[in-house]
């Protein structure tokens, strides 16, 4: 094969793990609270396999599949989007990235705030959208930098344009990430502005700064074999730059699938490896059903678009790095899920592979399909 176009529907989960419950999360199900909303509609993913898939009960399978499919199920113990990713790309971690439930300890705050001159608001878990609506006017006031955590291994520096500018904030978040090594080497540092008047609205110019991963990834195979390794969305972010070759940032899922229709339009050899956000981002983490759903129809009705662009050595790959239930009213947080994987191609048999033990098969068969040997987690499906 040529080309293999892997693109991650952040969050898609399709079912609770068999450990949901260590994590909270017995009973979640993003695809099936999702499909309740008559604004679903993924017909064309469920022509490739979707509703065929091992656990996948709420939408209908097709007679004929088009593609191969998949249950995918994280080795790694963790539920974010970093350590999911690192999955994808053939690297479990061992042992789950820290978390701070109770906020962050004195050695890590008092640092960061002599290093940036400011104070903290807040330190806890909390709604990116709801921190600023409690904290933003005090921050206007004081200057002082709103920090919050999620269940997940991130600390987000929430800021007022007006107060700090973009590019200050980003340097407030480098000097986060060098803190934040070692024990507590958590896996993104996330700059959160916000602008306009109360009530506030977050902007469009949030940064990720990441945790370098912890080894090689597929990314890294394949760069170091002369493949291109061209990334979409916040893949650049996960990996800290490491194993990409040319990279494009986006704000929404619409700018990532026209950035993708445009790559698909060159002539490349390697990977092209893409990450949806909203649907995590705009939709699960705000409890938000239909909006959830209508994302999922436009990706769905984009795909035969994109599709007619594939050549006869080109394969398409979709899957999810986690969960994100928008029905699971107990939570808005990431949830501990199985993960869809759908494979199209011209040269593709139709195949159910079952439920897979990690997400690094997935690493394991892009290497197999543009010919590169790989020696990571993870065993090739094709």
């Amino acid at each position: 094969m040529k080309r293999v176009f892997l693109i991650v529907l952040d969050s898609f989960g399709i079912g609770e793990m068999p450990d949901a419950a260590d994590f909270g999360d017995k009973g979640t199900n993003t695809i099936k609270s999702v499909s309740t909303s008559e604004h679903f509609c993924a017909d064309n993913m469920r022509k490739i396999g979707l509703g065929n898939i091992d656990g996948v009960d709420c939408i209908d399978g097709v007679d004929a599949p088009i593609g191969a499919y998949a249950r995918m199920r994280e080795r790694s113990r963790g539920k974010d989007t970093t350590v999911g990713h690192w999955e994808i790309a053939g690297l479990v971690s061992k042992n789950p990235l820290p978390t701070y439930p109770e906020g962050f300890p004195s050695e890590v705050l008092d640092e960061f705030t002599r290093q940036t001159g400011r104070g903290v608001l807040c330190n806890k878990p909390y709604s990116g959208t709801d921190v600023i609506r409690d904290y933003g006017s005090q921050h206007m006031e004081s200057g002082d930098l709103i920090v919050y955590t999620s269940a997940d291994s991130v600390f987000q520096i929430a800021a007022h344009e007006d107060i700090v500018d973009v590019e200050t904030l980003y340097e407030y978040c480098r000097i986060a990430r060098r803190i934040l090594q070692g024990k507590h080497g958590v896996g993104r540092v996330i700059a959160r502005p916000f602008e306009g008047e109360h009530p506030f609205k977050r902007s469009a110019k949030r940064h990720d700064f990441s945790l370098e991963p912890t080894g090689n990834t597929v990314l890294d195979v394949l760069k170091a074999a002369g493949k291109d390794v061209i990334s979409v969305g916040k893949i650049y972010d996960i990996f800290a730059g490491r194993g990409t070759t040319e990279s494009y940032y986006t704000h929404s899922n619409a700018e990532g699938m026209q950035r993708t229709l445009e790559i698909a339009d060159r002539d490349f050899e390697g990977l092209c490896f893409v990450n949806l956000v909203d649907f995590d981002m705009m939709y699960g983490h705000r409890n938000n059903i239909d909006g959830y759903a209508k994302a999922i129809a436009e990706f769905d009705a984009w795909l035969p678009v994109f599709m007619e662009k594939m050549g006869e050595d080109d394969v398409l790959m979709i899957t999810a790095d986690h969960g994100c239930d928008p029905g699971y009213i107990q939570s808005t947080d990431h949830s501990r899920e199985h993960t869809p994987l759908l494979i199209y191609g011209d040269k593709i048999m139709p195949v159910n592979y079952g439920t897979r033990d990690t997400f690094s098969d997935i690493a394991a068969t892009v290497a197999s399909l543009l010919g590169v040997d790989y020696k990571l987690e993870g065993e090739s499906l094709i």
